[in-house]
């Protein structure tokens, strides 16, 4: 059984290792290994503590009562064109992708922003990351790019807008 709720100050621990995990499976090969081999859930959990008791849209996907997937975001942290909130990050557990959960949390997301009075929305991607064509799939567009650092080195991202939230796929 699958299900989709609002998080809890209760989930840090299992959207920590959906976190980790996550990075691990989708950045290998472009985060430098170092790093991934670093990351600990252990650490993620007094973030994703202090995150969700600062009322910050978040969701997570259970499969037979198990976190494998999240999703969060809010308003923008930095100015893209006119875009007014920012969906922070969305991970699944590798073995629950390709099940509609990305979807289904995305459109979560953005339903509780839009009831927030939020228009539009963009998420900062890596440029390598195979996701983009989930992105691009819900109806995002390529709207800006620059470089972040991770770890030790620059990478490029990019930034997928929604223009509308009301028609995210």
């Amino acid at each position: 059984m699958v299900s989709i709720r609002a998080a809890t100050v209760e989930d840090a621990g299992a959207i920590s290792h959906v976190h980790v995990e996550s990075w691990r499976a989708a950045y290998e090969g472009i985060v430098p290994e170092a790093y991934l081999t670093s990351l600990s859930e252990e650490e993620h959990v007094p973030m994703w503590r202090n995150w969700l008791s600062l009322g910050t849209q978040a969701f997570v996907a259970a499969m037979d009562g198990e976190v494998v997937g999240f999703v969060c975001g809010g308003q923008i942290r930095e100015s893209v064109q006119d875009y007014d909130a920012e969906l922070f990050t969305i991970y699944l557990l590798p073995q629950a992708q390709g099940h509609g959960l990305g979807s289904a949390l995305l459109k979560t997301l953005a339903d509780a922003l839009h009831a927030q009075g939020f228009k539009s929305m963009v998420a900062w991607v890596l440029l390598d990351n195979s996701s983009s064509a989930f992105y691009r799939k819900t109806g995002a567009l390529p709207v800006s790019q620059k470089e972040t650092q991770i770890g030790s080195v620059m990478l490029p991202v990019i930034a997928f807008g929604w223009p509308d939230l009301e028609l995210i796929a």
